[in-house]
């Protein structure tokens, strides 16, 4: 199907008018109405809009023009299994096993190998077939490929246990001892910081992959946000949900 067959398919099936339509994304009944006759498409913006609206992928919208495939697992994916934003917005690199609210869940290449040779295997495909198959495979995906560029998953382990010991370093009052760190999106992580001229930024790229963790402060009432890459350390506070949220302190590394 087309993307002016997909819009059409989707409206109908929600019983929404074009008018209605037109609100929920903020474009008028005419713009609705160019779509479903294939004369223009939506932009990138309104593409996100109804991605949310209709609970389908962008991928999906355009009629499925390019083969996803999880960019941890290598898995297929499809609506039902790509992955979700804490938001609700698609994830379209990954499946919603291996990333799941803003976190990804393997930090371990032989972890996921070993999951999948004793989940995947079967009478045509034996379990060390699939562990061969996943151990060629994984390092050409792209979410693998960051630790390759560290030296491999021993490298990559010597400088997250570094990252631990520089934040614990850090001796920030009320904030428990830094034990653990994984692996987060950008955009899951990426708070909007109050300045003192009383503009606002954000410091980090909401498509880049950091280290980060969640600790209750030892005082109650707020948490401490730690993020960090090859750079720079970063440690926020913040209330439930991301609320109200003060940068403590942002160092170079």
């Amino acid at each position: 199907m087309e993307t002016k067959d997909i819009i059409l398919d989707l409206r109908t099936k929600q019983g929404l008018s074009q008018e209605e339509l037109a609100e929920r994304v903020f474009v008028t009944r005419q713009a609705v109405s160019r779509w479903e006759t294939g004369e223009t498409t939506p932009n990138v913006e309104t593409l996100k809009l109804l991605s949310r609206l209709f609970d389908v992928s962008i991928n999906t919208l355009l009629g499925s023009p390019r083969h996803l495939i999880c960019q941890c697992c290598g898995m297929p994916l499809e609506d039902s299994t790509t992955s979700k934003e804490p938001d609700g917005r698609f994830n379209e690199e990954y499946c919603k096993w291996c990333y799941a609210d803003g976190e990804y869940t393997y930090d371990n290449m032989d972890s996921l190998v070993d999951f999948c040779a004793a989940h995947m295997a079967n009478e045509h495909f034996t379990s060390d077939q699939v562990r061969a198959y996943m151990q060629d495979m994984l390092p050409k995906l792209n979410y693998w490929k960051k630790y390759a560029e560290l030296g491999g998953e021993g490298q990559f382990d010597a400088f997250k246990s570094q990252l631990i010991e520089e934040f614990n370093a850090l001796q920030i009052e009320g904030m428990p001892k830094v034990t653990e760190l994984s692996a987060l999106v950008g955009g899951y992580v990426n708070l909007e910081y109050p300045m003192p001229n009383g503009q606002t930024v954000k410091l980090l790229d909401d498509n880049a992959t950091y280290l980060g963790y969640q600790l209750e402060s030892e005082f109650g009432g707020r948490c401490f946000g730690l993020v960090a890459n090859m750079d720079f350390l970063l440690v926020c506070t913040y209330e439930e949900n991301g609320e109200n949220p003060e940068l403590v302190i942002y160092k170079k590394r």
